[in-house]
């Protein structure tokens, strides 16, 4: 029996790294690549609505040049800043 979530992830996945600039599909997908594994409903459900934002402002939010709105703040949002997920080249 397949995951009924294993759709929305595979979808979750692809709009994490087709956002339109190169620097939100870094950030957007090695942040989603990390974590979807774990993610549950509550989960998928709030980074499907969180990516209907604007890239610039995603990015914002992310490296703390601007607060987000309050209905993002929580773990996944906290995540996001911490920017652990992201590697360098070699």
């Amino acid at each position: 029996m397949t995951d009924p979530l294993d759709a929305r992830r595979r979808r979750l996945r692809f709009r994490a790294w087709h956002r339109g600039t190169k620097e939100a599909d870094i950030m957007i997908g090695s942040f989603t690549d990390r974590h979807l594994a774990g993610w549950g409903e509550a989960e998928i459900a709030w980074m499907e609505a969180f990516l209907e934002e604007d890239d610039v402002e995603i990015m914002a939010w992310a490296i703390g040049s601007a607060e987000a709105p309050q209905r993002w703040h929580g773990p996944l949002l906290d995540a996001l800043r911490r920017l652990d997920f992201m590697v360098a080249p070699e």
